[in-house]
């Protein structure tokens, strides 16, 4: 009975097969997985929507892969309602549409043009505030409700492989990214689309990419990358965070990756910045995490860190495959073990069902 006490409270109604059939911690981990899709169109006998159906899945992430040239509006329109009309609790459908280098919507496939961060950093607040509704007005009619955006990295190194040096940041300056980054979060907000703020603690001074292994910024990183999400959580605008997998020894003396971090996600940024929302991590298929953790490991360290949604989107060249019915089964062994509580996965799931609340009132 205690087990289903969360169930009840969940605003979305689950069929009576779901409620019967299916026990609810299955559940309460599905929602803690979001997972990417290889193709641009799909059916009901699909492997993915088998997982999403099962309520193994809580969430599917879309690349440029799954855009097509013909009739892209309408193909990923109707394979996120396909996708949505297969599950009792909605899905989070999310996208990394920052703009500029980071654009899974280009022009040749029909949408409007993006612009960099970096160029909109130059700009009047009004220009960010046009290409931002524009971007969420364009997700919103895709049926999107989640955009991995903005990137409140600071652009402190000019030779960073994936944040100034792409276009990526607004600013090299806290308080002005985080005036950036609040007209992006309020024009996504009126499309009842959720942002997700990254990579946090800070990516900005890195001099190498997670992309393809570890990162340490211990003697580059400073304390006003964390400005940004200071001033937007005192102003009730986060939505979501995204883990990095940077190393920081000033924050973490054990040198563990940000995103299997306790003392940066949870001590930094739950007690000290105050944030209680959803953490993403960034593609645990990344090479910072599969080069030097195993699956395992590396899902219960970023769980006990204060992770609420893995990320695994199979679209990281030569990484290795995660089954969603392989992390699944992982989690749930780690909590009938007794290495992870409960609790703890009842955690994750209130601030997961909160943000679906948010998103679709």
């Amino acid at each position: 009975m205690k087990k289903l006490i969360l169930l009840l409270l969940c605003p979305f109604i689950l069929s009576p097969l779901l409620a019967q059939d299916r026990d609810s911690l299955d559940i309460k981990i599905g929602q803690m997985l979001m997972i990417g899709y290889p193709g641009t169109s799909i059916t009901n006998d699909d492997p993915v929507m088998k997982e999403i159906n099962a309520g193994k899945v809580g969430g599917v992430i879309f690349f440029e892969k799954n855009f097509t040239a013909r009739r892209t509006l309408l193909n990923m329109k109707e394979m996120i309602w396909k996708m949505q009309s297969n599950t009792s609790v909605p899905l989070l459908i999310a996208i990394d549409q920052e703009g500029g280098r980071v654009n899974r919507m280009k022009t040749k496939y029909g949408f409007p043009k993006s612009v960099t961060a970096e160029y909109l950093g130059t700009q009047p607040l009004d220009s960010t505030r046009f290409y931002a509704e524009l971007t969420a007005g364009t997700l919103s009619a895709m049926g999107f409700n989640v955009n991995f955006a903005p990137v409140v990295d600071l652009a402190i190194n000019p030779d960073n492989p994936i944040i100034a040096g792409v276009d990526r940041a607004y600013s090299d300056d806290g308080a002005t990214v985080a005036r950036y980054a609040e007209e992006v979060i309020r024009a996504h907000r009126k499309n009842h689309i959720a942002t997700a703020l990254k990579h946090f603690p800070g990516h900005g001074s890195s001099k190498e990419d997670t992309h393809n292994g570890m990162a340490d910024v211990t003697n580059t990183w400073l304390e006003d990358e964390l400005t940004p999400y200071r001033i937007l959580n005192d102003r009730g605008l986060i939505d979501g965070v995204m883990s990095s997998h940077i190393i920081n020894k000033k924050l973490d003396p054990a040198g563990l990756p940000g995103t299997l971090s306790k003392p940066i996600l949870t001590g930094v940024l739950r007690e000290k910045i105050g944030y209680d929302g959803v953490v993403y991590s960034d593609d645990m298929q990344m090479k910072a995490i599969t080069l030097h953790y195993g699956l395992e490991k590396a899902v219960q360290l970023g769980i006990e860190a204060g992770l609420d949604i893995l990320i695994f989107s199979n679209n990281i060249q030569d990484s290795e495959e995660r089954t969603v019915d392989a992390v699944h089964d992982i989690i749930r062994k780690l909590v009938e073990n007794g290495t992870l509580s409960e609790d703890r996965i009842d955690e994750s799931y209130r601030r997961i069902i909160r943000l679906k609340r948010m998103i679709n009132p």
